[in-house]
């Protein structure tokens, strides 16, 4: 049986010539330096919203667009540029707006299906049966148009599809709505 002997804090055999633990130290430092690194990227300081984080980058895996109108008794309501593009968070949410066109920017590391509510819970607004973000409606229910059709569901659970034309009416006038056709090669 070998007897174990200290030598400058390393423990080791005795007869065993005493091995360094900087690479392996490094390996490790560099390593984790990475791993924390993509956390950061990943999560840059805002809150997960509907497991849609707010990232540093814009996804580039996923990236398709949509088209979303608000009228609040036949008065256009303005999408805000930045919606998902906090102020002080440095990042983008992979459902946000660049522009107060109501173009909706779908930029997602992954593919999967994002839907209205969930943008408008980015936005930080309601959407439901009488409220479409600061559109309000007392009587009745939003009038809702899916690519030039009327959509009777849950106006939450509409899947953002590529290019999908989205009209959301809070109360009279109620007119038939003209197609969005400018999509600028998006």
């Amino acid at each position: 049986m070998r007897f174990l002997k200290r030598r400058s804090n390393v423990l080791i055999h005795r007869g065993a010539r005493p091995r360094a633990a900087g690479p392996a130290i490094a390996a490790l430092a560099f390593a984790f330096a990475v791993l924390a690194g993509r956390a950061s990227a990943q999560t840059a300081g805002a809150p997960a919203i509907d497991g849609i984080r707010c990232d540093q980058m814009e996804g580039a895996v996923f990236h398709i667009h949509q088209h979303l109108t608000l009228l609040d008794h036949g008065k256009a309501v303005t999408i805000p540029s930045d919606v998902g593009r906090p102020l002080l968070g440095g990042c983008f949410y992979w459902l946000h707006t660049h522009t107060p066109d109501g173009l909706i920017h779908v930029e997602s590391p992954a593919f999967r299906t994002f839907t209205l509510g969930q943008f408008f819970d980015v936005w930080g607004q309601p959407l439901g049966p009488t409220a479409a973000g600061p559109a309000r409606f007392k009587k009745g229910a939003l009038r809702v148009y899916v690519d030039g059709s009327r959509y009777t569901g849950d106006p939450r659970a509409i899947e953002l599809n590529q290019h999908a034309d989205i009209v959301l009416e809070a109360g009279p006038p109620y007119s038939k709505p003209v197609p969005f056709t400018d999509w600028q090669g998006q």
